[in-house]
């Protein structure tokens, strides 16, 4: 009888290929699960931040150009490559296994494709993403070299298999249609209305003079005001400046955006101890270097976001702008560092950090602080309120612990 992998006789192989294509399931759940959470939070408390390490983080691929196909997310596509392997371990015929060693190659081509996007162009390496590469080319190794010889694929299963996959497709569709909506709807109510839960904080005893929009000269006058603490090495906080870029021009002359520098580099954030971008803290002093310059380094910046983790575009933006002098400057530096030093005079929003600014993007709306990104959606809709109605009748203000109302309730 010819070696298989999962028909009578194949022994422990079997039982490793359902184990294979478990985990292939479970990662893509899990990596679906964290694309959703990432563009579409349902709450406040739920927007992404900088938190970890600015290569080992899955927010770069939930954000990149290729996290979706039309809506439907790439997690999807592993979600079903999956699902295959196992249903081929639990029901084994040759035609199934001939066809799922046919995919896997495919799968595994698709899989070292990402790997090298990931590293090479994102610059980062989603923890989720690895654990569905590690059990795809197990799952790929397991076929090769066990499956049967003759790997031709059955042509009806190859259809049967193609139309159940645009079914899928076509519901995750509808659903990430269906999730854009609803930011526009009942899910912006809520936010707006968690919003105003919030209790409210001073201005930093110091506003940054980097502003990315102006609507008067005095931050206080204008009816929009945004103090962003932001790292410009974050991938959070890019998507949050593509947010806000829409946004500054929908409410020009009615909003003020001052950028407060918060690096999450060691070597000049003393803040927080943390350690995560390196070259976060040349880019914000090429960054500082002249304010009436800010704005066009501070773009040039987040459109070139992957060139600028190398020291020599960094070395390249200095020169560009006459920005090489502001590297050593004394007076940048501690210009620089008054700024930073600004995210320890608020009140702590977890147990594990002293101050309640610890990660970026961090934001003071209107005198009330919200950690992490929002959607386009969310903002807008915050922005609207504060322009019109104001806080929904009978609210009172609390305070961020750990993103959630730890208070005791009232019986």
């Amino acid at each position: 009888m010819a070696e298989s992998l999962t028909l009578p006789g194949s022994g422990g192989r079997r039982f490793w290929s359902f184990i294979a294509g478990a985990g292939m399931i479970a990662a893509s759940v899990l990596t679906i699960q964290h694309f959703f959470n990432a563009n579409f939070p349902e709450s406040i408390f739920r927007g992404a931040f900088c938190d970890i390490s600015a290569f080992f983080n899955c927010d770069s691929s939930a954000y990149s150009p290729i996290a979706h196909f039309h809506g439907v997310p790439m997690g999807y596509f592993g979600l079903f490559a999956g699902l295959l392997v196992v249903l081929g371990s639990l029901f084994p015929s040759a035609a199934f296994e001939r066809t799922n060693k046919f995919l896997a190659l495919f799968n595994a081509l698709g899989v070292i494709g990402l790997l090298i996007y990931s590293v090479f162009f994102l610059k980062s390496l989603c923890l989720l993403c690895s654990g569905y590469y590690v059990f795809s080319l197990l799952s790929f190794y397991l076929f090769w070299r066990f499956g049967l010889a003759r790997s031709f694929p059955s042509i009806k299963l190859l259809a049967v298999f193609a139309v159940l996959a645009l079914a899928g497709a076509y519901g995750f569709q509808s659903f990430y249609e269906a999730k854009k909506d609803a930011q526009l709807g009942g899910v912006a109510m809520k936010v707006v209305k968690e919003y105003y839960s919030l209790s409210e904080v001073p201005n930093p005893s110091f506003i940054s003079p980097f502003w990315t929009a102006r609507a008067s000269e005095r931050f206080e006058d204008a009816p929009i005001r945004v103090v962003q603490y932001s790292d410009l090495l974050c991938p959070d906080c890019l998507f949050l400046y593509r947010q806000l870029k829409q946004l500054e021009k929908e409410y020009e002359g009615k909003i003020n955006v001052a950028f407060q520098f918060f690096p999450l580099e060691a070597k000049c954030n003393t803040v927080v101890e943390k350690d995560l971008h390196p070259g976060a803290c040349e880019l914000s002093l090429i960054a500082a270097s002249n304010p009436a310059k800010f704005k066009a380094i501070h773009d040039e910046i987040f459109e070139n976001f992957q060139k600028a983790k190398s020291p020599e575009w960094r070395a390249e933006l200095a020169r560009k702008y006459g920005a090489e002098a502001a590297l050593t400057d004394p007076a940048v530096k501690e210009l620089l560092e008054r700024i930073i030093a600004t995210g320890a005079e608020y009140e702590k929003t977890s147990d594990k950090f002293a101050h309640g600014v610890r990660s970026t993007p961090t934001m003071i709306i209107n005198n009330r602080m919200v950690i992490g990104t929002l959607p386009y959606a969310h903002l807008k809709a915050i922005f609207e309120s504060l322009l019109s109605a104001g806080p929904p009748a009978g609210e009172k203000g609390r305070f961020m612990e750990n993103w959630v109302d730890t208070r005791p309730k009232k019986k």
